[in-house]
């Protein structure tokens, strides 16, 4: 099990994750559409979600659970994972395709038509430390394009999980040390 705690004077976030377990994951963010998303995420991914958060403004919670689910992301990844997916999910008027690489270069490229969950994707990839390319190929409805980002973000994940017995590189494994503050 992988559990980030985040807290600050906007926000009080515990994200666990944990391998498949039957049932549905246990969310509540306060931000109901929130709480949908990552319900299907988790769903799609095959990774189990315990995430509990609180926030004074929506901006603040949605930004900070995707900063929180992303560094979970990139503890839960092991080293020898698949490291790439890729999914391209119609819901509705809407097709979007989603390709991931969890080899620790944070990258971001979309944009969702929703300030807010766009920004939420580039929190996510930073701090998964992933490579997230995101097309809107396409759709008019907010809801079914965002949707529909989630559950390819989802079964991507779920391919790049898997694991594979090898490093997926031909750096092999990459070790960085930090050492002393400043």
């Amino acid at each position: 099990m992988t559990v980030v705690v985040r807290e600050s004077n906007e926000t009080q976030i515990r994200i666990a994750l944990n391998e498949p377990t039957p049932g549905l994951p246990s969310i509540n963010t306060t931000e109901p559409f929130l709480d949908h998303m990552l319900v299907a995420l988790s769903k799609y991914s095959g990774v189990t979600f315990d995430v509990q958060a609180k926030g004074d403004l929506r901006h603040h919670l949605i930004e900070d659970v995707a900063i929180a689910l992303g560094a979970a992301m990139a503890a839960h990844a092991p080293a020898t994972c698949a490291r790439y997916g890729e999914r391209t999910v119609p819901m509705d008027d809407a097709l979007v395709q989603v390709v991931l690489d969890l080899g620790g270069r944070p990258y971001y490229r979309g944009p969702l038509p929703s300030g807010i969950y766009d920004h939420f994707m580039r929190s996510f990839a930073d701090n998964a430390k992933a490579t997230l390319h995101l097309r809107v190929l396409r759709g008019t409805d907010k809801h079914h394009i965002i949707e529909a980002a989630f559950k390819a973000l989802g079964f991507a994940l779920r391919e790049a999980l898997v694991e594979s017995g090898a490093v997926f590189s031909t750096k092999g494994s990459v070790k960085l040390e930090i050492t002393g503050t400043a």
